[in-house]
This record gives structure tokens, C-alpha cells and sequence, in this order.
């Protein structure tokens, strides 16, 4: 009967998404001017603060709807080049702001939601994980030496959350497990402690991820991941989960040829909507954690691209290429770099370029093939090859 339910759902859930979509958001370049005129419309409709600035005086919002006791607290772009959840906050809004959805009604008659959409605007602008003041905000959570830091810890504070949403992305490396398969979605109960007790508070963040891992298998099998939880007090999550707030780590990762994080968007609002749809309806215990464990631990089985069998100065080697992110004209790039040289039997590639024994050769004859090098094209013997990132 349960996965009935869940099937349900997830028709459901694609419809609401194609349907809720905020389109003015695309692709990982997503940063206060492209939201301010949603907060705009969002203003009529809900209600919108500006709660502090950032060290390079950005404005920081805080955006409330409902009116429900439990109270939900969900913060975003902490990291200004992790967009993916950004998006799916807005395809969120445009869902919980119709008023005349009885899903809707329902989840606003007993929660409260408060959503800050970008942590780190500074951040965002420039894209990059650091702040203005090149400081990774999520290992400042104790020390709070920068205006952003005071932000978030003021909300905590006033808020009291009965349950924290802390939304990232992470990158192309990781494995659901040690196998093939992509972390398309990660999610992680934070430590409160070094021995990383299974407190109440923890159980109940499990509890809700083992929801929407339910839900995510019957759409993406095998492609969720749980995210390592060694313990580091610096970090927001380990901080709230060690005040007893039951913390929920969201990480939107790879889907095969969704550079742009868009089809990864679709599976973040899964997840948010399933786990806001649990919360209130739900009388959360944590009695049903044990089934988070079912969960793989990431690996770090990928690479972007894999050349496999080629013959490189002599020597039959494989040979690993990743992206590297680097903003050009307001746009993300992806520029391709060679990492590794060696034998990579036990990796995997998002794409697999099979060499056959052939002798391989950069495009560009004056440059050799080493590690840190850019790759945009190459002969395998007389047969050229690109590894551009085309983008939309």
C-alpha cells in the first residue's frame, strides 16, 4: 500500500513540478539579481524581510508563510555556487504560495515556513564557496566572525526551528556507494557530537530523510546517497543537531548530462515537498530511523570523463578528466583538466571514451597531456575527439 502511495505522489509530483517550474531561474549561475524580481511578486503574496546584509553589504531575506505551529527553517546558497536548491526553493514558493491548492492549505494551516533563498549574495555573485571575505561560511558557525554567520545564528535564535533544512550541492565525484551509480541527491543527519550519538533529535532527521528517500527510489533507484557524518563543531549542522534541532543536510549532485543541475532541481523539490508533506501530517517520533541506514555512504567513484586503453608516451594508461568551473561573461563555464593518469579500473566515468590502444595526442601539438593541463580536444591516433561542455 505504501508504494502505492508513494507512486501516486510522484505523478503528482512531476505534475506540480512541471506546472510550478520558476523559469526565470536556469543553470548554476543564479544570484541576487536574478531572484530580486521573484521576491518581488513573492511580496504580494507572502511575507518578506530584509534580515541583515552581507560583509560586502548585499541584502539577506527572509521569506514567511504560514501560520502553523510547526516551524521549519530553510536557508540556501550558504555556499554562493551551490544554486541547485535556490531553484527549487522558488519552484517551492510558486506551489506553496497557491492558495487555492488543498495540499497547500493544509500544509500552511500547520506550519510555518522561513526560507532565507541566499545566504551568501556575495558569494553568489562572484560564484564561489567563500564569502566576500573568503571565508567558508559553513566552518564559522561557532566562531561567527562574519555578518553573514550573525545572520543565520540570529534567525536560529528567534525562529526556534523544530526542524532545520540546510541546502547544498556537491560535486560530480560522488557514488551512491561504491558503485555506478550518481549521487543525484545526498542527504545527511549531522553529528552532534564526536561520537556521533543517534540522539532523539537525530532520529527524527533520519526519520524524514528515509521518507524522501522512499519517495526518490521510485523515480532515481540507487542514485541517493547518505553523506559522510564525522563530526566538526564548526559546521551549522553538527552545531544545530548538537542543540538538539533536528537537521536534515540536503546535497543536490549529478544526474548523467545535467550539467546544468536542472533534472537534479526536479528530484530537490521532490525532496523538499515529500519531507514538508511528512512534517505535517506527521507526528514525528523517529521510531522509523533505522531505515536511513538503508542508505549507501557516498563514494567517490566518478570522474567526469574516463579516456580508457590509450598509449601515452609509450605506456598504455587511462586517463581522468573533471570540469572545472570558471565564470567567463556572467556564464558558467566548464573547462575540462586532466587529473590523474594512471589505471582507473576501479573508477567510472559520467562519460567513457574507449582508446582501443591508440595512441593519444593533444589537439594542440605544443601541449603535452599531464596532469592540470586543459583537454578541449584530441586525436586518438588521426580520429579527434572534443570533451567541450556545450552548453545551452
Amino acid at each position: 500500500m505504501l508504494l502505492q502511495i508513494a507512486f501516486m505522489n510522484i505523478n503528482t509530483l512531476e505534475n506540480w513540478f512541471t506546472t510550478y517550474r520558476e523559469d526565470a531561474l536556469f543553470g548554476r549561475y543564479i544570484h541576487l539579481e536574478h531572484i530580486s524580481p521573484l521576491l518581488d511578486v513573492l511580496a504580494k503574496k507572502t511575507k518578506i524581510e530584509e534580515v541583515g546584509l552581507s560583509e560586502n553589504n548585499a541584502p539577506i531575506h527572509l521569506i514567511t508563510l504560514g501560520t502553523g505551529s510547526k516551524k521549519l527553517f530553510f536557508w540556501s546558497q550558504m555556499h554562493g555556487n551551490e544554486s541547485t536548491t535556490t531553484k527549487a526553493i522558488f519552484d517551492v514558493l510558486n506551489l506553496l504560495t497557491n492558495n487555492s491548492n488543498t495540499f497547500v492549505q493544509d500544509i500552511l494551516k500547520n506550519c510555518t515556513l522561513y526560507i532565507v533563498p541566499i545566504l551568501s549574495p556575495d558569494g553568489a555573485k562572484t560564484y564561489t564557496r567563500l564569502n566576500h571575505n573568503k571565508v567558508d561560511l559553513n566552518r564559522d558557525a561557532q566562531d561567527k566572525t562574519q555578518m553573514e554567520s550573525v545572520v543565520l545564528s540570529d534567525l536560529v535564535n528567534r525562529i526556534q526551528p523544530d526542524f532545520a533544512f540546510n541546502l547544498h550541492g556537491q560535486r560530480t565525484i560522488f557514488s551512491a556507494g561504491e558503485c555506478n551509480y550518481p549521487a543525484t541527491v545526498s542527504f545527511l543527519s549531522p553529528a552532534g557530537d564526536k561520537e556521533r550519538s543517534i540522539t532523539p533529535s537525530r532520529k527524527i532527521a533520519m526519520e524524514i530523510i528515509a521518507e524522501m528517500n522512499r519517495v526518490l527510489q521510485l523515480c532515481i533507484p540507487n542514485q541517493v546517497g547518505r553523506y559522510d557524518d564525522g563530526f566538526n563543531i564548526n559546521c551549522i549542522g553538527d552545531t544545530l543537531s548538537q542543540a538538539g534541532i533536528p537537521t536534515i543536510l540536503f546535497e543536490a549532485g549529478h544526474y548523467p548530462n545535467d550539467y546544468d543541475r536542472e533534472i537534479t532541481r526536479k528530484f530537490m523539490f521532490y525532496s523538499l515537498i515529500s519531507s514538508i508533506q511528512y512534517i505535517s501530517n506527521t507526528n514525528i517520533t523517529g521510531s522509523r530511523h533505522e531505515d536511513y541506514f538503508l542508505i549507501p555512504e557516498n563514494g567517490k567513484c566518478f570522474y567526469d570523463i574516463i579516456i580508457r586503453d590509450v598509449i601515452l608516451r609509450g605506456k598504455l594508461v587511462d586517463i581522468a578528466v573533471q570540469y572545472v568551473e570558471e565564470m567567463s561573461e556572467n556564464n558558467v563555464k566548464f573547462v575540462p583538466k586532466i587529473v590523474k593518469i594512471e589505471d582507473l579500473r576501479k573508477f567510472y566515468g559520467h562519460r567513457e571514451i574507449i582508446g582501443k590502444k591508440r595512441v593519444i595526442r593533444n589537439e594542440i601539438v605544443t601541449v603535452e597531456i599531464v596532469p592540470e593541463v586543459k583537454l578541449l580536444k584530441f586525436f586518438l591516433n588521426s580520429e579527434l575527439f572534443s570533451i567541450e561542455l556545450m552548453k545551452r
